[in-house]
């Protein structure tokens, strides 16, 4: 059955209409960047930080698989368990299979954008394993059944009222008691059961080190480091594309992270996981999932620097308007319209057209991802891949038609300065021109800049030259 392309617009007016929601998440969001900016005019180094984390991505990424096999080599030499995943439906296999060995049937996990990417909650629930989100963002989004709406806070577009609607049906507290502390502590009486009582523990995980074969998971909430060393059994999901060669090159990555995720010098929690704890056991698994393949894509290979902080989501204007869930998809903004793609073309056709092509996301990437440039050679992609909406393509078309030829063009002007004067309200505003259905056209102007130039320059310059 051929994939219907995802409707952004159409989801994003649903959002639209909540004012209180679509308000609060705009400024939200915006506070954050402002933050992120703060934290920039501290460090007089950040421009040369910034340089630098692109710097070394570009270098690991061009030696990757050297680089992943050292990891490899020395993980196992610290007792680490490695798996390699080449799709999303081998590594929820090699996770099953690891919990069906151990015999877990409960699983707390940390946030990893991996695991949603690969649906995994999905495929172990119906195996009978019992997944409970530790993050409290996350914890909103899995009893609310949607997916996170931001890479760093899942639930930003959720008002507290909202919050304790949720809770009031799965903890039985009270729905009107909106106050943020009551509700984290609520969550925090709720979680802490499960989590002395888990089979298993997942987390992500934010950088791999090839040198020590470790890896770094950086939380504000502390449940990443309940969920690794609670249980006896560690599993962590990682994409190959978060590797970095060096113990030393990790202070880059750390000075840059939250800073331009959160507006906040570091995170709370920065733990690096060597090996397993005594008598316990860990296992890592690699996931591919299509980033070789976009390693192989010359225009789009350096989204894959990506180190998922969310600024480019904070800045967006777009994204401040619509909201996470309206992209339909695990990434959402920006970086989410750059890398959603080139897992199913069709499915996010419409992704990369919900930019103003402004550039703020650019301008705000700690490694330097050339977004908004990304963004339009997607547009052009997807319009050579006849990608299309119909209307779209068809517009497109006559518009080319219409730009390349300059006497059809000023006639054409000359035709629409008329039909603004006269046509009727309902010929000019209806469906085949959606882009007046939230705004007016403009008035028509009483001479173009063209029939100006004609009457005054051209003439005065012609008499110049008679003179």
């Amino acid at each position: 059955m051929k994939v219907k392309p995802v409707n952004h617009a159409r989801a994003a007016e649903e959002f639209i209409k909540d004012a209180p929601h679509l308000n609060f998440h705009d400024e939200r969001l915006w506070d954050l960047r402002q933050k992120r900016d703060q934290q920039m005019h501290i460090l007089p180094e950040w421009q040369e930080l910034r340089s630098l984390a692109s710097q070394i991505k570009e270098h690991t990424l061009a030696n990757l698989p050297e680089y992943l096999e050292q990891f490899e080599a020395n993980a196992r030499k610290n007792g680490i368990h490695v798996h390699w995943a080449a799709d999303a439906a081998e590594h929820n296999r090699i996770v099953g299979e690891i919990l069906e060995k151990h015999g877990a049937r409960s699983l707390i996990k940390s946030k990893s954008m991996v695991t949603e990417e690969c649906s995994m909650r999905d495929y172990l629930e119906p195996r009978g394993v019992v997944v409970t989100e530790t993050d409290l963002g996350e914890r909103i989004q899995q009893l609310d059944g949607q997916m996170p709406s931001h890479i760093v806070v899942p639930a930003v577009h959720k008002l507290t009222p909202d919050v304790a609607k949720i809770f009031a049906k799965y903890y039985n507290t009270d729905p009107n008691d909106d106050d943020p502390n009551s509700l984290a502590w609520s969550q925090r009486l709720a979680a802490r059961p499960v989590i002395l009582t888990a089979d298993a523990g997942m987390t992500g995980g934010n950088f791999i080190v090839a040198e020590t074969g470790s890896f770094v998971v950086c939380t504000n909430e502390g449940n990443a480091d309940l969920s690794a060393t609670v249980p006896g059994l560690h599993i962590a999901t990682l994409g190959i594309e978060r590797l970095v060669p060096r113990m030393a090159d990790l202070g880059v990555f750390v000075r840059l992270l939250s800073r331009s995720a959160l507006g906040s010098p570091i995170t709370q929690y920065t733990t690096h996981f060597h090996g397993p704890q005594k008598g316990s056991e860990m296992h890592v698994v690699l996931v591919d999932n299509g980033r070789s393949h976009r390693l192989g894509m010359e225009e789009f290979w350096t989204s894959l620097k990506c180190i998922r902080c969310g600024a480019c989501m904070n800045t967006c204007p777009v994204y401040r308007r619509s909201g996470g869930l309206s992209y339909g998809a695990v990434y959402s903004g920006p970086i989410g319209a750059i890398i959603d793609p080139t897992f199913n073309e069709r499915k996010y056709s419409t992704l990369p057209f919900a930019s103003t092509m402004n550039g703020s996301c650019t301008n705000v990437c700690p490694v330097k991802i050339n977004i908004h440039e990304q963004l339009y050679k997607w547009r052009r992609v997807l319009a050579e891949h006849h990608e299309l909406p119909f209307v779209k393509r068809e517009i497109m078309h006559m518009a080319g038609k219409l730009l390349g030829q300059p006497k059809l063009y000023r006639a054409a002007v000359n035709g629409t300065e008329t039909a603004l004067q006269t046509l009727p309200r309902f010929l000019l505003y209806n469906w085949m021109n959606p882009w007046s259905k939230n705004r007016e056209l403009p008035h028509p102007v009483k001479q173009t800049f063209h029939s100006w130039y004609k009457e005054n320059r051209l003439k005065a310059q012609k008499k110049g030259k008679t003179a």
